[in-house]
């Protein structure tokens, strides 16, 4: 906590009068509110030094190319604790929870979402433009190993704990497939990994970003899928559209858009994202207990219900695999 004082100090020139820490953060780092009659802001502690070096040098770089995100006041010269601005205590996610509800101010919270999808290509273009991929961490870009840690991430942590018995040869044939069609795309463009409403924040009425530690080099059709699909958020198809429309009209300003190809390409992450989710929800809920992750499986298993309506032949033992995943007892 000294490490906070004194950067705080360094800002404001003034001794917090309160310091009140953030509960449920589910990463390594500490989360604090630091206030005083001179300023508030928010105070982070992380353990992993490249991960706050990540987050400082992309919160910055982002800033100045105009991009909605906190600004980093200050850093400790071990990188190990942050200053950054408070962005105050709306949450998107949390906002549309209140609106479905309440059934007021739904309208409103339904423009932020389109608003906020309106805004990404600028983050996956512009944020890209000069920025050193060779410090986001993990790794900087979205590559093979990524991907197969997530499909695998999936087979051992929610088709194996689900009872189903399957072929794991032929599995990790169709695995090897859609791992070739997802590293079609060789682009310039930052991918943000965990692109989704509870890491959007409202402030004065417009959308700011956070949690981006995570990003890469990558296609953008991955946080489009990680957003609008988001399983958790239970999104109407017409709030699905509305949200796409906005994103294709914005990025129509930085390529050319042929809107039926990008929705067939988007398909496929639509399917990684789906199971990359639910190998975190079964390790999370499974494995380690958590229940909120527990209760949030069927509404993922809803979505990749509503994806294999129209299933892909390029994947034919995938197929057969999450049909009758999805049609266990347990998930009806």
């Amino acid at each position: 906590m000294n490490r906070l004082y004194e950067l705080y100090r360094k800002k404001f020139a003034s001794e917090p009068s309160d310091c009140t820490l953030f509960s449920g953060s589910a990463s390594n780092r500490r989360y604090y509110r630091l206030s005083s009659s001179a300023g508030t802001c928010i105070g982070v502690i992380g353990t992993d030094v490249k991960e706050n070096n990540a987050f400082v040098t992309i919160a910055r770089h982002f800033k100045s190319k105009g991009i909605n995100v906190p600004e980093v006041f200050a850093v400790s010269d071990d990188m190990s604790a942050y200053i950054q601005e408070d962005l105050g205590d709306k949450v998107l996610f949390d906002m549309l929870s209140k609106a479905r509800k309440s059934g007021e101010g739904v309208r409103q919270v339904e423009e932020l979402l389109c608003r906020t999808m309106a805004m990404l290509p600028k983050i996956q273009f512009e944020g890209a433009a000069g920025l050193d991929f060779s410090i986001c961490y993990p790794q900087p870009s979205f590559d093979r190993r990524m991907v197969m840690f997530d499909l695998n991430y999936f087979k051992y942590c929610f088709l194996k704990p689900a009872g189903l018995e399957f072929n794991e040869t032929l599995l990790q044939d169709d695995f090897e497939k859609l791992a070739d069609a997802l590293l079609e795309d060789d682009t310039d463009t930052f991918l943000y990994r965990d692109f989704n409403a509870r890491n959007v924040m409202v402030k004065d009425g417009q959308p700011y970003f956070i949690d981006f530690q995570g990003g890469r080099r990558g296609p953008i059709y991955y946080d489009v899928a990680s957003f609008v699909w988001q399983a958790r958020a239970q999104f109407s198809r017409q709030q699905k559209d509305a949200m796409l429309d906005a994103y294709l009209k914005a990025l129509s300003e930085y390529l050319p858009v042929d809107a039926s190809l990008f929705r067939c390409r988007l398909r496929l992450f639509i399917l990684f994202r789906l199971l990359q989710v639910l190998g975190a929800y079964g390790f999370r809920g499974w494995v380690e207990h958590k229940a909120n992750f527990v209760t949030s499986i069927p509404a993922a298993i809803s979505e990749l219900k509503a994806w294999l309506a129209d299933p892909s032949d390029r994947y034919p033992y995938l197929m057969e695999t999450l049909r009758r995943l999805v049609a266990l007892p347990r998930f009806e």
